[in-house]
């Protein structure tokens, strides 16, 4: 049986959430006024309000997207500003697209993989122009949790608007410091839903001028035809969400005995994060002297499924940018591999990796 461990790309489906899309493909185009378009809008009313409630929003804050990636470049595009600020480990959605924009600014981390709230309050201080701030909640290679109730005030103090990328967040810890955000992402994949729909959140208020536009579905802020049958899955998901945060205790355990057990047999191993709070389910760990590619070939023959960090950055050669901008080496952040469980994950599969990454990295001592 194979071994997955890679939720940080995809959880697998919940049944919840699978029976829900399944229902969804049924039903027909959500803008058609006639009988069956008012069903399949209903069930995207359904699927906004189950949302909005988890997120402590109106249904009208809500616009669904395709994906994450999405979401994150209408908010980056459409904001009504002239500068951006982000974090140094953002995921590649968000520094392709502000590095693709004029007058941006890469803040630094430590260490940990944290940014330092008072360099961002003295370059807000010194910025004159409208600042867009993008910081993810949680990161999505090493699980870091930035303080975001503290970027959030920092931006607020100086008239600046606060992206948070919650994608990694939701179902793994709770969302009580996003309320206020400027704008949110969330994505139902992340969270044991299907592809294909993800939520960009507007604080009442404020508008964006769309990315995609055409028909004037989501009140003209993003065209394009309602995946009814995702958002169906998302909201499904988002219903047994308080049994994913009812499993991090248990997934926190695992994961943090397979770490104590690696390390006891490899100290040369380095895992990333640990002196910073985490979510409970992420592990990023460095075996220098094998490229991160080979170990992800020689645990997939052995039946068992991680990554190198992000999904959408797959193919690509080269060390994390995460980890660099943490301050690993080259020949370190090119030799790490994630480690990400879930809710169907069981002790067995944290101690079968554990095993079969040992036996590894003694053929690569």
């Amino acid at each position: 049986m194979e071994i997955y461990l890679d939720y940080n790309a995809t959880a697998p489906l919940m049944p919840a959430a699978r029976a829900a899309g399944v229902a969804g493909l049924d039903l027909l185009n959500a803008s058609s006024v006639h009988g069956p378009g008012r069903a399949a809008r209903a069930a995207v009313t359904a699927g906004r309000n189950i949302t909005a409630e988890y997120l402590g929003v109106r249904p009208a804050q809500i616009v669904f997207t395709s994906s994450a990636t999405e979401a994150l470049v209408t908010a980056l595009r459409g904001a009504a500003v002239q500068g951006y600020f982000m974090s140094a480990v953002e995921h590649e959605a968000v520094r392709a697209t502000v590095q693709s924009l004029p007058n941006f600014f890469v803040m630094p981390v430590d260490e940990n993989g944290l940014i330092n709230l008072e360099t961002l309050d003295a370059v807000l201080q010194k910025s004159a122009a409208p600042i867009l701030v993008a910081v993810q909640f949680v990161n999505n290679e090493t699980g870091v949790i930035q303080l975001i109730a503290e970027a959030m005030k920092i931006c607020r103090k100086h008239g600046a608007l606060l992206l948070v990328d919650a994608v990694q967040a939701v179902g793994r810890i709770d969302i009580a410091p996003l309320q206020g955000a400027d704008i949110t992402v969330i994505s139902t994949h992340k969270m044991g839903g299907p592809k294909g729909a993800a939520a960009l959140v507007l604080r009442e208020g404020l508008s964006i001028t769309p990315l995609l536009t055409g028909g004037g579905q989501e009140e003209r802020r993003r065209a394009g035809t309602e995946n009814v049958a995702a958002i169906m899955g998302m909201g499904a998901a988002i219903e047994h969400i308080s049994e994913s945060l009812n499993r991090m205790p248990q997934l926190a355990q695992w994961r943090d005995q397979m770490e104590k057990d690696i390390l006891s047999a490899a100290p040369q191993i380095q895992i990333f994060g640990t002196n910073t709070p985490r979510i409970a389910n992420t592990s990023m760990m460095a075996l220098p002297g094998a490229a991160a590619s080979t170990q992800l070939m020689n645990l997939d023959l052995a039946g068992i499924a991680v990554s190198s960090g992000s999904a959408c950055s797959s193919g690509k050669v080269g060390p994390s940018h995460v980890l660099s901008a943490m301050g690993a080496p080259p020949d370190v952040a090119s030799a790490a591999i994630r480690v990400s469980g879930g809710w169907a994950s069981r002790a067995e599969d944290f101690a079968r990796f554990t095993q079969v990454y040992l036996d590894m990295a003694q053929r690569f001592a």
